[in-house]
């Protein structure tokens, strides 16, 4: 298991909600002994000269080898954390995507592939379990400003 830690400076993230029916796509996030700690939107870093639109698409189609459709328009939100005592801030933009037709749409959860080779799983978790009875959706904050297509 690979241990992460924040970045010691702040971070620009862009992170995109998929949707099927009321459940949302979300990857896991595990504590440093392999415990589910939470879940969050797929995404990841804004780079240099990068749009955050263009980031998301990169990093699907890096992470799942999907090429998404941004839906609309982001939310935006400052999130100032501390994972496994470290802090950690980003300026997360979160936007509706809408994903090709494939497997993944079927399946309970997606294997998928960091930038630096390391596997994650993704899951379709209901909405209305997020920070309830279900895991914690990262950032924190981000629910209150998001909800399933009607």
């Amino acid at each position: 298991m690979t241990i992460w830690r924040p970045l010691p400076r702040i971070r620009v993230l862009a992170i995109g909600l998929a949707w099927r029916g009321t459940a949302l796509l979300a990857a896991e996030v595990r504590d440093d002994a392999g415990r589910l700690k939470g879940v969050r939107p797929p995404g990841g870093g804004v780079e240099f000269g990068e749009s955050w639109q263009v980031a998301l698409r990169r990093e699907w189609a890096e992470e799942f080898g999907l090429e998404i459709a941004i839906a609309g328009p982001p939310v935006a939100l400052e999130n100032i954390y501390t994972h496994e005592g470290e802090q950690g801030h980003e300026v997360v933009f979160a936007a509706p995507v809408t994903l090709p037709p494939g497997p993944h749409m079927t399946a309970n959860t997606i294997e998928a592939r960091e930038d630096n080779g390391l596997l994650f799983t993704a899951r379709w978790v209901e909405f209305a379990t997020l920070d309830t009875t279900g895991p914690a959706l990262f950032p924190a904050g981000l629910k209150p400003l998001i909800h399933p297509p009607a």
